[in-house]
């Protein structure tokens, strides 16, 4: 096992707590073995909280981080908030039962602000810790949802968090035969994504997560992001 998750130095959390009537018990019994990341996709974080505590909205999430850094807590962690949706993660189903969701204060059309990085990565690293939640189970709500959607986005640094232990590629084995739209569903579906969608929306998706800025058909490069444990097999 290797070392923990690494916040970074000198960054204090505090959490301002807004709560929101959308939630309720998790499922089943269940607890939070995975994190959900996505994007407001709104003008404000102040819009998308007002937006997450509206009953009539039906949505919610555990967490909005602003760009400045605040986090506003408005589920409890132990609660089942509502914003994974319909979808599915390595044949799990019921998301919203089994995650912690964080909305990140973003449009999708550009990066992430700093200082929203450096509370996301504190909460994360006490998220995980606190629940002995996997790097590897930390997803974004594309993972999940292929084709239905899209956060938290092509601009979200994900070899950020991994590097510091937050986040973390699922490695397959290759198995699979051939470089055909088959085989890389074979290995896409061992790296986790199960949803049920066409060869372009999984493709996409996968892209998404490990090659943001890849365009074509599919090629040997896709099927190196499934199976290399950094974003260049040598």
């Amino acid at each position: 096992m290797g070392p923990g998750p690494i916040p970074p130095r000198g960054w204090q959390l505090i959490l301002h707590q807004h709560p929101s009537p959308n939630c309720g018990l998790r499922r089943d019994g269940l607890r939070p073995t995975h994190v959900v990341l996505h994007y407001t996709a709104m003008a404000t974080a102040e819009a998308a909280i007002e937006r997450l505590c509206d009953p009539a909205a039906e949505v919610s999430a555990h967490y909005v981080i602003c760009k400045t850094g605040r986090v506003t807590q408005l589920v409890p962690e132990g609660l089942r908030a509502w914003h994974a949706g319909v979808g599915e993660w390595d044949g799990l189903q019921d998301i919203n039962s089994r995650s912690i969701g964080i909305e990140l204060d973003n449009d999708g059309q550009g990066p992430f602000a700093q200082p929203l990085m450096q509370s996301l990565e504190v909460l994360l690293a006490s998220i995980l810790a606190g629940w002995a939640i996997l790097p590897e189970n930390v997803i974004g709500h594309s993972d999940m949802a292929p084709g239905r959607k899209f956060d938290p986005g092509p601009f979200f640094d994900w070899a950020r968090l991994e590097a510091r232990g937050l986040a973390a590629r699922r490695v397959v084995g290759t198995s699979s035969s051939g470089m055909g739209n088959d085989a890389f569903r074979h290995l896409a579906r061992a790296a986790g994504y199960a949803a049920d969608v066409s060869d372009d929306a999984l493709l996409a998706a996968v892209r998404l997560r490990h090659r943001p800025d890849a365009t074509g058909p599919l090629g040997p490069e896709d099927f190196a992001a499934l199976t290399c444990r950094t974003p260049v097999c040598t």
